[in-house]
């Protein structure tokens, strides 16, 4: 009998979406209109095609279960999502974009990399997720 090893996937992140979320929440109540049907949509589709996000190498663990590793996986493995994705996400970054400063939209992106990359420590992670609900 063979055993196979599964190989983790990298997980990419290039912005910290949930940290732009919790601004545009704090700063555009109406923003949550917009976004939360949209997660639940991922979290459906994610469901549907059994998506596990313990199937990811992640290197900062406030990011365990982002719905960014949802989303990367949906793009995989759904022709369905990638077409939505392609009309929604530019709709969802327009506003967003609106909402949080280029400086927030900057320091969200290398924070991103950073995290990618397992370059931050434990209490750069605790400072940047400060105040934020972690999870998908």
């Amino acid at each position: 009998m063979s055993t196979v090893t599964e190989q983790k996937k990298n997980a990419v992140c290039n912005t910290c979406t949930l940290k732009l979320v919790t601004i545009a929440y704090k700063r555009a109540p109406w923003f949550r209109l917009l976004r939360e049907p949209l997660k639940l949509g991922m979290r459906t589709m994610a469901c549907f095609h059994h998506i596990n996000a313990d199937e990811y190498v992640v290197r900062t663990s406030a990011c365990y279960s982002c719905i960014r590793f949802y989303k990367v996986a949906l793009k995989d493995e759904s022709a369905t999502f990638r077409f939505l994705n392609r009309l929604v996400n530019p709709v969802f970054d327009y506003f967003l974009e609106r909402i949080v400063t280029e400086e927030e939209l900057s320091k969200s992106k290398s924070y991103a990399r950073a995290a990618t990359k397992g370059e931050l420590s434990e209490k750069e992670t605790a400072d940047w997720m400060h105040g934020m609900k972690i999870g998908f």
